[in-house]
């Protein structure tokens, strides 16, 4: 009977933690969380592994999600543009100056553009191409194309400017001749002295621009030796060179790409090509041509015309000869507008004072530092004196 009561109490525990359990579930945890209770049971080395939280986002809470968004990478900024220069409107009769070459011509070009902006009685027309120079004639042959230039530029005068794209093979009779050997030289200086001679005969002043040197060391090797060419065409035709190579290097010779503008500032002259110029190098190249170009129209720094020089002019009225003040004697006492001390009292009868007569030194007293007759005395006394000359030490 009892055995009976003890099971019937134990399947109505079963029963009722059989229902409890579920309610529970329902209740106090989630689906989720129960499913993951049952799917892993308890250990031992839970007790020594960290709790993992884990998280749980709902449909509508994951549609609510905000992504973090890229910040955009920031353009570089763009350098300080140059300032525009106005450049006023030219007379009708003003003076052409005309400028061929390469492109370093151009940048030549473009800097005295800037350098006369404000002259409205000088124009610069330029005439350059960027990839012509002597060598390639099959291009551009400037021997064949300057006459025509220069009857419809008429210009005052000429800037010349070329050789940086010359460092290429020539043909010759059929065949190519390396840069710089004996056969491309002598053809060369042909060609570079039949544009100064071209310009003499039209009896055009010019100005003929030196090469610069450039980052390239077998270039600027070629630039020198091109050099020496232009240098003596200009003063075998009556022509000037102008030597800009310093202005581009530095104390060694070498090739710069930074050094000082016009200004004397430090800036960067040439582009990252070592070849280009920029901005400020450009004005360099017209710092250089400036003055000289000037020279050659008879213009002053202002743009004037310069003054005729007379020569062998005789001067105008008589000469006349500047006042001259006598040399006034350092022991007369009258040199400073006195005669009396300062704070003296004036007397009834003051004899009149003679006129001061010639200095006389004081003479020195014997003994004193200022006598020097001690050293005649002893010349007279002692006429000769032996002295000793050997170095040997006596026993």
């Amino acid at each position: 009977m009892r055995r009976s009561v003890n099971l019937r109490l134990a399947l109505a525990t079963c029963v009722a933690i059989g229902i409890a359990a579920p309610a529970l579930s329902v209740g106090g945890a989630t689906p989720a969380a129960a499913q993951e209770t049952a799917r892993r049971s308890w250990s031992l080395f839970d007790i020594f592994r960290p709790q993992q939280r884990r998280y749980y986002i709902t449909p509508d809470q994951e549609r609510r999600v905000v992504k973090p968004k890229r910040k955009k990478a920031k353009a570089p900024s763009a350098l300080p543009k140059e300032p525009e220069v106005t450049i006023v409107e030219k007379n009708p009769d003003a003076r052409t100056i005309l400028v061929i070459g390469d492109f370093l011509a151009g940048g030549l070009a473009e800097g005295l553009s800037k350098q006369f902006a404000t002259d409205p009685n000088i124009s610069i027309a330029d005439r350059s191409k960027g990839s012509s120079g002597f060598v390639r004639q099959d291009y551009y042959n400037w021997q064949a194309e300057l006459p025509s230039l220069l009857d419809t530029a008429k210009p005052a005068a000429v800037i010349v400017m070329m050789g940086s794209n010359d460092r290429q093979q020539m043909k010759l009779a059929g065949s190519s001749e390396a840069v710089r050997t004996d056969a491309w030289m002598k053809e060369y200086q042909t060609r570079v002295g039949a544009v100064a001679q071209l310009l003499e005969e039209r009896k055009i002043p010019y100005l003929w621009m030196g090469m610069p040197s450039f980052k390239i060391t077998k270039m600027t090797s070629d630039m020198l030796a091109f050099n020496d060419v232009y240098r003596a065409a200009a003063q075998a035709h009556k022509g000037e060179f102008i030597d800009i190579w310093d202005g581009f290097t530095d104390e060694q010779g070498g090739y710069v790409q930074s050094g000082p503008d016009v200004n004397g500032q430090p800036v960067k002259l040439r582009a990252s090509d070592g070849i280009n110029m920029t901005h400020q190098g450009k004005e360099k190249l017209a710092f250089y041509a400036e003055k000289p170009l000037r020279k050659l129209l008879g213009l002053n720094a202002q743009g004037a015309p310069l003054p005729d020089i007379i020569e062998d002019a005789e001067p105008i009225g008589p000469t006349k000869v500047p006042d001259r003040t006598p040399p006034m004697s350092l022991y007369d006492p009258e040199m400073d507008g006195g005669t009396e001390l300062l704070g003296a009292q004036p007397t009834a009868s003051q004899p009149s004072r003679p006129a001061p007569g010639p200095a006389v030194l004081p003479q020195p007293t014997p003994g004193r530092a200022d006598d020097f007759s001690w050293a005649r005395r002893e010349q007279q006394l002692v006429p000769s004196l032996q002295v000793e000359t050997t170095t040997a030490i006596r026993k």
